[in-house]
């Protein structure tokens, strides 16, 4: 009976210890899990700290948000760790053609909204973040004496405008037509930023550009200020691209690009409150 009742609790501690086995290993994988919470690992597509979704954007901007946009991208990057932006610049209209075409972005701002409202079968909601006016520019020191838009109609004169399709020279055509005031241009460029780049070469003695633009080189070019009431005003709405495969990540983007630290950042470049 002894020996009998021996094997008897041997046979059981040993399936004790079989059934045990399993049941650590589980345990083990809940203290890994554990370990890496506690040492910040965060799992692919996880939120920020803000509570954005992590993800790598690219945003389609147009050319006159070059500068600016470098800036709220690093803001929007430090605000956001684990999401990247990248952005790439250039003419809104050369912008709707790269969506039209499935060009891969995630969102997508414009110097206009009638850019903007052409795509809308393309885009969520669009929201305006900015807004900004046309100034001449002219080389430092303005040599040629430019003081106002009909000085643009002097032949002697080398102008320069943006090509009547892209946003601001659209703008330029409307103000100008305004006035009545002909302008016969040496050449229409693809986006504001060739036409500054002209003036800066002193390839032209003038030009019409967003404000902000000439903002950006202050010790090559001068800009002489256009009445409000002779001027025009640019919208840049912004929105989401519907075949964005981050659709979370760009629509926390867009939204941020309206709150008050995008805002400070585009003001302090010179653009106007939306």
């Amino acid at each position: 009976m002894s020996l009998l009742l021996t094997r008897r609790r041997t046979a059981a501690a040993v399936l004790t210890a079989a059934l045990l086995v399993p049941l650590a290993a589980c345990g083990n994988d809940g203290s890994d899990a554990e370990k890496d919470s506690a040492a910040g690992a965060k799992p692919s597509g996880s939120a920020s700290a803000s509570g954005a979704p992590a993800a790598e954007l690219t945003v389609l901007a147009a050319a006159s948000l070059t500068d600016v946009f470098k800036e709220a991208g690093a803001a929007y990057e430090k605000e956001n760790p684990g999401t990247k932006v990248k952005f790439s610049f250039a003419g809104s209209q050369e912008l709707a053609a790269q969506v039209k075409q499935g060009a891969p972005a995630d969102a997508l701002v414009t110097a206009d909204t009638k850019t903007m409202d052409g795509l809308s079968a393309e885009t969520g909601t669009p929201t305006v973040i900015a807004k900004n006016r046309l100034v001449i520019a002219v080389g430092e020191g303005n040599p040629e004496k430019v003081g106002s838009l009909k000085d643009l109609a002097d032949t002697k004169l080398k102008v320069v405008l943006a090509a009547p399709e892209v946003p601001v020279g659209r703008y330029s055509k409307q103000i100008l037509d305004a006035q009545k005031i002909e302008v016969k241009p040496v050449s229409q460029e693809p986006n504001v930023r060739a036409v500054l780049s002209k003036v800066e070469l002193g390839e032209a003695d003038a030009g019409l550009v967003y404000k902000t633009d000439a903002e950006t080189a202050p010790d090559k070019v001068d800009a002489i200020d256009i009445p409000d009431a002779e001027n025009a005003v640019a919208s840049y709405p912004a929105a989401t691209l519907k075949a964005s495969k981050h659709s979370e990540a760009a629509a926390a983007f867009v939204a941020w690009l309206s709150t008050p630290a995008a805002q400070k950042i585009l003001q302090g470049a010179g653009f106007q409150q939306p």
